[in-house]
């Protein structure tokens, strides 16, 4: 009765739960090391937040890619601001998701060098060509505490680096394109600004990163297991389904001779016969 698993169609359903297995077993080991990196993140980002300020200079300099152990260390720099090299970032989002740029702003160590500082948010041009109204960075020497990053890259980031844009706006943060376009050297990274407090508070200061949620990939993860352990038992119900219903069928064929050309027909024939055959013999003395 399991010879049906040899049809063709069989064959098809057997290789595809085949195939559905290790890779939903793939698909919840993706998740669960999504979670894990969820996991690792948060706690980088809690542990460097908690530790206390160090001068950027002692975890960059110029042309050093900042690994990503230092992200969002709290780092401290004492310059005076460089206003003509100031540029925007466009296409940058507030804590409200309200649409404009971010103000990044050159700060000239006392050695020389420069790092730069993304001051925050402020909201974009009525014309995305023009230039935002952007306030003031603050006159004379002044000491900037903040979270070091990462130079953006599209990669990273999934932002293009267009081309062609109106002068002093750009599409990433990047300290290579702006040791260029200054013409000194420039650490590598830049500061996310959160002392001293804008006036105002504009530019609107990048808030914290979230490091408290995890997100559902573990949950995510444990769905795609289930999935990969019913596939098997759905096929084995199927299967146990079909031979019930195969044997149910043949029991039924069976049944159903017997009655068609069995006694009731044999009864009708000899029965007609015999009483012709006693009229006959009835009437044959006249």
């Amino acid at each position: 009765m399991y010879r049906f698993l040899l049809s063709r169609q069989w064959v098809i359903l057997t290789l595809v739960a085949l195939a559905l297995i290790p890779v939903m077993i793939e698909l919840g080991f993706w998740q669960f090391h999504r979670h894990e990196r969820r996991v690792a993140q948060n706690t980088l980002i809690a542990d460097n937040l908690k530790a206390a300020p160090v001068p950027v200079e002692e975890l960059t300099s110029p042309g050093h890619v900042v690994p990503r152990a230092d992200y969002w260390r709290r780092v401290t720099a004492t310059g005076t601001f460089d206003t003509a090299h100031e540029v925007v970032v466009r296409r940058r989002t507030s804590s409200e998701d309200r649409v404009g740029a971010h103000v990044l702003t050159p700060l000239v160590l006392k050695d020389g060098r420069i790092v730069l500082v993304n001051r925050g948010w402020v909201p974009g041009a009525a014309n995305q060509r023009d230039y935002p109204e952007v306030p003031p960075a603050p006159r004379g020497r002044v000491t900037v505490t903040g979270r070091l990053k990462a130079d953006e890259t599209t990669g990273a980031s999934g932002i293009k680096d267009l081309k062609g844009l109106p002068d002093r706006q750009v599409m990433l943060i990047s300290s290579r394109q702006q040791a260029e376009l200054i013409g000194r050297e420039v650490l590598g990274g830049y500061i996310e600004q959160t002392e001293p407090a804008a006036a105002g508070g504009s530019p609107e200061q990048i808030p914290e990163p979230d490091h408290d949620s995890i997100g559902a990939h573990m949950a995510y993860a444990v769905q795609w297991w289930l999935f990969a352990a019913g596939v098997p038992v759905g096929w084995l119900v199927l299967v146990r389904r079909e031979k019930r219903d195969r044997e149910t069928g043949a029991a039924g064929n069976g049944d159903g001779g017997d009655g068609d050309g069995g006694p009731e027909g044999a009864g009708d024939g000899d029965g007609v016969p015999q009483e012709g055959g006693d009229a006959i013999q009835a009437t044959s003395p006249r």
